[in-house]
């Protein structure tokens, strides 16, 4: 018997890391199917009438051990893979895609549910079990419960190649990522860049014995690389390999694989009586319908386009000037703009990052989090973890009493994919008047310590730490009855709002006062300085606006018709970008063939819901401003009626309790200093 399948006998119960190894998986994952399957035929099986109780709430509760050692193996996969993980993966995934459809497609148990559900109006049940209901009884009939028998087949048929061919994207694009090397051995090379990041490079060189300096296309090393160093062509050999991963005509290559995925997609919604994919994931998000999105995008772009345009121009203007260039390239966009920052508020990273000591950011977020919502953290060394890199810390209110269990994993290594998120391993749920409390865990890729420097933060990846600390708030303070509506199972363009509203904090001096301090004399971060950051929170914000919108667009072009006409992934890209273009096109580059998020991730026919949630956040921040940042009252409100509801009742009934009326997009306008 895989341990993987039994209770953890160790401390609050979390995952013994430790013990677990690779070939424990794939019997752990049988075990896991053949224990959900067992509880799936116990509730179809029962001779007593269907009720909310023996069919809905039994289901809710069915599967407990397969999920968690999903949690765990595609965590793994994602932040500490290696070969033997991905091919698991490429064999455990079909199963749990077939155990899915087993179950989603399985007429007994959808009898059994829809009886409930057309009962639905004499139950009397309280809002949180209406909508477990309602999310139950579609999580049948949106996949296919309703279709005949051979539709079914072919539905299971997608769904099987759906999941191989997503695990295929992400393997490739990390296979990329980690391919590519710049070796630098001539110092004249190195100008512009900053200190740190040149000690990160000899160090990497180093590890590999070799001479000189070493880049990657790891967010630490590439980003700091495109944006400081002088030497152009270097910037330009970097950038088209940055944008050619998965476009190189090679064993990795993606574009089949885009391809396939999109025209799979929608044939899936096409058997299930929905026009496009998009029609089939939006129905259930606030933003309902494709058409919405793109009136949602288009109106923003509108507002937008004129100040990305007329910064723009600024930036071209300010590069002829400083170096003589005619035509501003993408590999020159952050260089220039870093340097006009520069001259504009006279402030750049490496002035700011002796200010942000990763462990003292890590400790405001907690501190924040403290003032804001009444919970400490305290590193715990007595539980097992995947990486010694990672920290662990349990997580208690007011009382002493056990919040969560928080894992911090923060630094870029060999096996762990590009990026910054928040996961978890363990949900809260409710179960026998237990309250069981979840494992939440964030990962990132930042700089890490040297031998002459701790890790410092760039003042993006400090927004990156609050938030994903924002994401795990969510998950942490989870109230509800049921893992599915817990924490973060909420409405997809609803989830980012957590997040973003906790970078806010990031630009305040009363929050930065209990963080930024210089890690060398200990002196806080001059007024001046946190002046000059919330002055230049807006800097080429019709730009960035204009980024967000163009993925946003893009992913609506894949998801919102019929892809079968997409025959040129590059073709199809410009075309889509034409709306938000503003550098010439790069032909060695496409964006769609590691573009992660929608086809690997989640957010298939959900990226604008970034800026949709930031229409959500400014307005929720503007009312935390009115009352104090630090206000109890208002923080209580949001922590009642946001953060622990999770997904237990539709979001912008939770929202308008919180804020008392509905968001308005004015606030983000204010912002972003676009009116």
């Amino acid at each position: 018997m895989s341990i993987l399948t039994h209770h953890f006998n160790t401390k609050y119960n979390t995952a013994p890391f430790s013990k677990i190894k690779n070939e424990d998986f794939l019997p752990a994952f049988q075990k896991g199917i053949e224990l959900a399957k067992a509880e799936i035929d116990a509730i179809v099986r029962n001779p007593i009438q269907p009720t909310f109780e023996n069919t809905i709430e039994a289901l809710a509760f069915s599967g407990d051990v397969l999920d968690r050692i999903s949690s765990i193996f595609f965590n793994l996969n994602s932040a500490e893979t290696n070969d033997e993980i991905q091919k698991i993966a490429q064999e455990v995934s079909p199963l749990l895609s077939e155990f899915g459809n087993d179950v989603r497609l399985n007429p007994d148990l959808f009898a059994r549910v829809k009886t409930v559900y057309e009962q639905r109006e004499k139950l009397n049940l309280n809002p949180e079990q209406t909508t477990l209901l309602d999310k139950k009884y579609k999580s049948f009939s949106r996949n296919g419960a309703n279709l005949p028998e051979d539709k079914k087949n072919q539905l299971r048929e997608i769904d099987k190649e759906l999941s191989k061919l997503s695990l295929q994207f992400g393997e490739n694009v990390l296979a990329e990522t980690q391919a590519y090397q710049l070796h630098i051995t001539n110092e004249s090379d190195l100008a512009g860049l900053p200190e740190g990041t040149i000690e990160a490079a000899h160090s990497l060189a180093k590890s590999q014995e070799k001479e000189g300096w070493i880049f990657t296309l790891d967010y630490p090393s590439y980003v700091p690389f495109v944006t400081y160093a002088d030497n152009r062509e270097l910037r330009k050999k970097m950038a088209i390999a940055f944008g050619a991963k998965g476009f190189q005509n090679n064993e990795f290559d993606n574009q089949e694989i885009v391809l396939k995925i999109a025209k799979l997609r929608f044939d899936r919604a096409q058997v299930l009586g929905y026009a496009t994919h998009a029609h089939f994931v939006l129905e259930e998000r606030m933003a309902e319908s494709p058409e919405k999105v793109k009136t949602f995008s288009n109106d923003l772009l509108e507002k937008a386009k004129p100040a990305a345009l007329k910064e723009f121009a600024q930036l071209t203007v300010f590069a002829k000037e400083l170096d003589g260039i005619e035509q501003l390239e993408k590999w020159d966009g952050a260089y220039y703009s870093e340097k006009l920052k520069q001259q504009l508020f006279n402030l750049d990273d490496e002035i700011l990052k002796p200010y942000f000591q990763l462990e003292k950011v890590l400790d405001g977020a907690f501190a924040v989090a403290q003032k804001l919502y009444g919970i400490t953290f305290e590193e715990i060394f007595e539980i097992d973890k995947y990486h010694e890199e990672v920290k662990t810390y349990a997580v208690k209110d007011e009382e002493d009493q056990l919040v969560a269990v928080f894992y911090a994993d923060f630094f870029p290594r060999k096996g762990k994919r590009n990026g910054a998120w928040m996961t978890s391993f363990k949900s809260q749920y409710i179960k026998k008047e237990i309250n069981e409390r979840p494992h939440i865990s964030i990962v990132c890729n930042f700089t890490k310590p040297t031998e002459t420097k701790p890790s410092l933060l760039t003042f993006n990846e400090v927004t990156t730490l609050f938030h994903e600390f924002g994401h795990a708030l969510h998950g942490m303070l989870a109230n509800t009855t049921y893992p599915s509506l817990s924490g973060t199972s909420v409405y997809w363009d609803f989830v980012e709002l957590p997040s973003q509203i906790l970078e806010n904090w990031c630009y305040e001096p009363e929050a930065l006062a209990l963080f930024a301090y210089h890690y060398q004399t200990g002196e806080m971060i001059p007024m001046k300085l946190v002046h000059k950051i919330k002055e230049s929170a807006s800097f080429q914000e019709g730009i960035a606006t204009m980024r967000q919108l163009s993925f946003g667009l893009l992913d609506m072009g894949w998801h919102a018709q019929d892809p079968s006409y997409i025959k040129d992934i590059k073709a199809f890209e410009t075309e889509q970008f034409a709306a938000t273009q503003l550098y010439p096109e790069v032909e060695a580059n496409a964006m769609s063939t590691s573009f992660s998020h929608i086809f690997q991730g989640g957010y298939s026919s959900g990226y604008y819901s970034y800026k949709w949630a930031e229409v959500l956040d400014a307005d929720a921040f503007e009312y935390f401003q009115e009352k104090g940042i630090f206000n109890k009252e208002v923080a209580t409100k949001f922590k009642e009626n946001v953060l622990s509801k999770g997904g237990t009742e539709h979001p912008m009934i939770l929202y308008k309790r919180f804020r008392g009326q509905e968001p308005k997009p004015e606030a983000l306008l204010r912002r972003a200093g676009l009116v």
